[in-house]
């Protein structure tokens, strides 16, 4: 995607304001579910800022498998682990979140050295953008990287048969209750057949 260069500035400082206003909301929200749909917003920013390098499909592989996968996930965990419980102050509080904020600054400081040490300009002999990364992306996974690939899935396929047969382990009991406990469910009383074949035949028949 070409776009001008005064747009691929807007837009990208719109979008990292945004990523860095939602990453500060996930660490300084009291809600743990606001927490969690605010990290969805920094997934978002994340996959335009990848719009903005040309990367479509890091973009979508973004938004796919952060935004519709681990973020809703996580959502889905929080909302049926949290039970609104009132919990106890913690002891040496405020030592831990100073610590959390001396470690924060650290690695932004880290990050800023980083990005100012870095020579951002590209060669005049380096190679071209590729117009579309997806065809390009597809023909090596298919060629060149296809073993890899095809062992990541069978990988997947069997982290995801692993996590079906423990949670089953949780829903079946290992040994079955004795007779004496197992409750019976309640059924309705039926005649006996003689006593009904009986009753039959001694009612008289209409003529």
């Amino acid at each position: 995607m070409n776009l001008a260069e005064g747009v691929q500035i807007v837009s990208f400082g719109i979008l990292a304001a945004a990523m860095i206003g939602a990453a500060l909301g996930v660490v300084l929200v009291d809600s743990i579910v606001y927490s969690a749909f605010l990290l969805g917003g920094v997934f978002i920013s994340i996959s335009g800022l990848y719009v903005l390098l040309n990367a479509d499909f890091v973009a979508a592989a973004q938004v796919l498998i952060y935004v519709g996968a681990i973020n809703v996930l996580i959502l889905f965990a929080i909302m049926l682990v949290n039970k609104g419980e009132a919990f106890a102050p913690i002891r040496g509080r405020w030592f831990r979140r100073w610590g959390t904020a001396l470690v924060g600054v650290g690695l932004f400081a880290l990050l800023t050295t980083m990005v100012l040490a870095t020579p951002w300009s590209l060669a005049p002999n380096s190679a071209e953008a590729i117009e579309y990364s997806v065809v390009e992306i597809g023909k090596h996974f298919f060629s060149d990287f296809l073993l890899p690939f095809e062992l990541a899935s069978v990988l997947l396929l069997m982290a995801m048969v692993g996590a079906i047969i423990i949670a089953r382990r949780d829903v079946i009991p290992e040994a079955l209750p004795p007779e004496e406990t197992q409750q019976t469910a309640y059924t309705l009383q039926e005649r006996p057949r003689e006593l009904v074949s009986m009753v039959s035949q001694s009612q008289p028949t209409p003529e």
